[in-house]
Formats: C-alpha cells, sequence, structure tokens
C-alpha cells in the first residue's frame, strides 16, 4: 500500500509541473514567433488528429490546452500587435459533422462562431486548406498549435495579413505605378 501511495505521489509531483510547463511553453512560443510573424504566415489551431506535416517551415507546438482557449490567447496576441491581422479559414466539412457521430460538435460550432462574430471566415475543403498550408511551408513559417479537441474538421487557420496596409491600398498603389 506505502509502495502505491508514493508511486501516486510522485506522479503528480511529475505530471502536473510539466502540464504547467506545456501550457506557458506554447504561450511562450507565440509570444516569442509574434512580432517575426507576418504577412503570408500562418497560425494554425488545430485538433488533436491534425497530423504532423513534415514541410521544413511547419512548427507544431503540443499545448495540451483546450482549443477555444487557445484560439483566444491567439487571437489576442495578434489584436494586440501592431503589424498583423488574422484572416480565418475553416473546414468546409464542420457544418456537416452531426452530435451524433461527434458529440458536442453543434455546441462547438456555436461557441466558436460566437467568439469569431467580428471576424469573416472562409470555409474551404479541409484537403485544400491543407495543400495550402504544404505549399506556403516551403517559403513561410507555419505555426500550428495542437489542442485537446476531439471533433473532427474543428481545426481553425489563421493566415496572418499585414495590418497597416490593406488590400485597397495595395491596389490602389499598383494603379498608380501603371
Amino acid at each position: 500500500m506505502r509502495k502505491l501511495i508514493f508511486v501516486f505521489i510522485a506522479a503528480v509531483v511529475l505530471i502536473a509541473p510539466n502540464e504547467g510547463k506545456a501550457q506557458s511553453d506554447w504561450k511562450a512560443r507565440v509570444g516569442q514567433t509574434m512580432p517575426l510573424m507576418g504577412h503570408r504566415n500562418w497560425i494554425l489551431i488545430v485538433d488533436s488528429a491534425y497530423p504532423l506535416q513534415a514541410s521544413p517551415g511547419v512548427e507544431t507546438i503540443e499545448t495540451n490546452a483546450d482549443q477555444l482557449d487557445v484560439l483566444r490567447y491567439v487571437l489576442g496576441s495578434i489584436n494586440n500587435s501592431i503589424h498583423v491581422r488574422p484572416l480565418i479559414y475553416m473546414d468546409k466539412e464542420l457544418p456537416f459533422v452531426g452530435d451524433d457521430d461527434a458529440p458536442g460538435s453543434s455546441k462547438y460550432r456555436e461557441q466558436v462562431q460566437k467568439m469569431l462574430s467580428e471576424y469573416t471566415i472562409e470555409s474551404m475543403l479541409h484537403e485544400r486548406v491543407i495543400n495550402q498550408i504544404d505549399e506556403t511551408s516551403k517559403e513561410f513559417h507555419v505555426l500550428v498549435l495542437k489542442t485537446t479537441m476531439t471533433i473532427p474538421y474543428s481545426s481553425i487557420f489563421i493566415r496572418l495579413d499585414c495590418k497597416y496596409w490593406s488590400a485597397d491600398a495595395e491596389k490602389r498603389m499598383r494603379q498608380r505605378m501603371h
């Protein structure tokens, strides 16, 4: 019995600090990376089954955290930056994932829609987003934050864009160049 109690206490001592460390590590990495990232970089907040991509520009971090908490933190970091703004993409398949196959999917959709209500969300087929990330990562950094989410097609893909230079400003400048 003493042996069992010792094992339990040792497990708590060893695991508890690592959980806090993992959480602070991903937040620290977001903080370190944000000033370096710019337009054309991506931050992905993905479910637990999202594949580990082998492209050299992809950095994957296990957050061991709730997806909506990670999303809230990342959006806060982006919105507090002076140089980038988020363009949000989500899987086109998500609205068709039913609670009978993935319990909690309806509630998740409601929560994420509420959290992203001030943003335009572009839907894209999952395979197309993966291919775009793969292509982008050949030249630009992609930060992937894996979460504890277990609902399929729930990943949130954020392409960073320039905060202080709009597409309209770019178009006007290009017109003046001709």
